[in-house]
C-alpha cells in the first residue's frame, strides 16, 4: 500500500470512528455494562403523526436533530432508545407536514424539554404538550387536551347576550401585559367556552376578539372581575373543573 493510500485509509477510519461517537454509541457504566435507556411518552392532545426531535447537549436546537421520531396514530405515543448523555426534546407538527421550516400559524409546537440526563439503563417517561400557534401566540388545544384540570363559562356582551367569536386569554401575572400563557378556541353562538390547562394555579383571564398588544378602539374586551372594580384571579387546583367563570366583554371606545 502506498503512503498516499495509507494516509487516506487512516483519515477515513478516523472520520468513521468520530461519526460513530458523535451519533451516540452505548456508554459503558462503572460495572462494564452498556447504558442504553428507552425514553417513551406521548405528545398531548394526543397529537398523532407529530415529530419529536431529539438533540444532544451542545447541538443547535434550531438545526438538524440527532434523532427524529413520528408519534403514533390516535395515541400520540413515541419511544426512542438513547445511550447515556444529556438531551433536549421538542415536538412539532406543521400544517404542511414538512419536517423542517419555521413555525407558522396553525402549526403545533411544544416547549423544549431538557436537559434530560440519561445515566442508567431502563425506561424514562417523558410526556409533552404541544400547542397550536395563532398569530403571535400559541393556542391551547382546548377540548382535545387530555387533562383533568379546566375551567368554563360564558362570555356575554354589554346587553347580556352570549357573545360569539371571542377567546379566553390566560395570564399568570395580574398586570396581564405579557403574552398569554394559554388561549381558548373561539366561542360559538352560545358564548360558551371551556379551557383545559396542564396544571392548576392562580390565573388572570380576559375575553377578547383579537391577539396582541393592548385593546384598541372597536375591540371587544372584558376581564374576569367577579363584580368588583379590579380584576380577580381564578384559583384552580390540579384535577379541578371550575364552572360559571363568566365574563362580560364591552366594545372599546
Amino acid at each position: 500500500m502506498t503512503k498516499k493510500r495509507l494516509s487516506c485509509f487512516i483519515i477515513t477510519a478516523f472520520l468513521a470512528a468520530a461519526l460513530l461517537i458523535s451519533c451516540g454509541q452505548p456508554t459503558q457504566s462503572g460495572k462494564g455494562e452498556a447504558v442504553n435507556a428507552t425514553v417513551k411518552g406521548a405528545v398531548m392532545a394526543p397529537l398523532e403523526k407529530a415529530l419529536v426531535y431529539v438533540y444532544k447537549a451542545g447541538m443547535d436546537l434550531r438545526g438538524p436533530p440527532l434523532v427524529t421520531i413520528e408519534t403514533a396514530e390516535l395515541t400520540g405515543e413515541f419511544a426512542v432508545d438513547l445511550p447515556a448523555g444529556t438531551y433536549f426534546f421538542v415536538a412539532r407538527k406543521r400544517v404542511n407536514d414538512e419536517s423542517i421550516g419555521l413555525i407558522v400559524p396553525g402549526d403545533y409546537k411544544s416547549n423544549t424539554i431538557g436537559p434530560v440526563e440519561i445515566t442508567k439503563s431502563g425506561e424514562m417517561i417523558l410526556d409533552m404538550t404541544a400547542r397550536r400557534k395563532i398569530g403571535d401566540t400559541k393556542e391551547n388545544i382546548a377540548s382535545d387536551v387530555k387533562s383533568n384540570t379546566s375551567f368554563s363559562g360564558t362570555i356575554y356582551d354589554s346587553d347580556g347576550a352570549p357573545l360569539a367569536g371571542v377567546r379566553i386569554h390566560v395570564y399568570d401575572h395580574i398586570q396581564m401585559s405579557e403574552r398569554p400563557k394559554f388561549v381558548s378556541d373561539k366561542t360559538g353562538p352560545d358564548g360558551r367556552y371551556r379551557l383545559y390547562l396542564p396544571e392548576g394555579g392562580t390565573y388572570y383571564i380576559c375575553a377578547r376578539d383579537r391577539f396582541g398588544g393592548p385593546p384598541k378602539v372597536g375591540d371587544m374586551y372584558g376581564r374576569y372581575d367577579q363584580g368588583t372594580i379590579d380584576q380577580s384571579a381564578i384559583m384552580l387546583k390540579n384535577g379541578e373543573h371550575l364552572t360559571d367563570i363568566d365574563i362580560t366583554a364591552h366594545k372599546v371606545w
